[in-house]
């Protein structure tokens, strides 16, 4: 009998400064009972460019979820996860939201005196607040270890469905 992980398909690439990362993760969550699709870069080129292989990958999660299917994400991974999000986004049906760690003690205040936020509740938020299909990662910032433990939080959290985070979402 399969895994219902195996229902995910998770469509990830990198350029130079995440391929490393992406081999890991994708062994990783192949290892979890995930369907795992490598975009590429499929070799090391410390020349290439990210939108060279993030782009591909976040047309293709925004294809096939605009074809119904809600359990395709995508993970795109660089040195800080900012650009790789940028162009990620710039594809219709594409929203990707970048995590690349920080954590901040739970119980202190942070400047404003409100309550600080362990640094995974951003990729929860993501997710249950504005339905992100692309978790985008700096690699620079984080070990494999957390990078996995991110997507698996990601992949695993659903969207809330709330009336006011559906309506924030359908205005763009």
């Amino acid at each position: 009998m399969s895994s219902p992980l195996e229902t995910y398909k998770i469509y990830i690439a990198a350029d130079h400064a995440g391929f490393s990362m992406k081999r890991a993760l994708a062994e990783g969550l192949r290892a979890r009972g995930y369907a795992v699709v490598d975009m590429g870069a499929h070799a090391f080129d410390s020349e290439d460019d990210y939108p060279e292989y993030v782009t591909p990958c976040a047309m293709r999660v925004a294809e096939v979820r605009t074809q119904g299917d809600t359990h395709a994400f995508g993970v795109v991974i660089g040195g800080s996860g900012q650009g790789e999000a940028m162009a990620a986004n710039r594809v219709r049906g594409a929203r990707a939201a970048v995590f690349y760690g920080g954590a901040r003690a739970k119980g202190t205040l942070d400047a404003e005196g409100a309550q600080a936020q362990d640094a995974l509740d951003i990729v929860r938020l993501a997710r249950a607040h504005n339905d992100a299909n692309i978790l985008s990662l700096g690699a620079r910032f984080l070990t494999d270890a957390e990078a996995l433990a991110a997507v698996e939080l990601f992949l695993r959290t659903p969207f809330s469905g709330a009336a006011h985070h559906a309506r924030r979402i359908a205005a763009f």
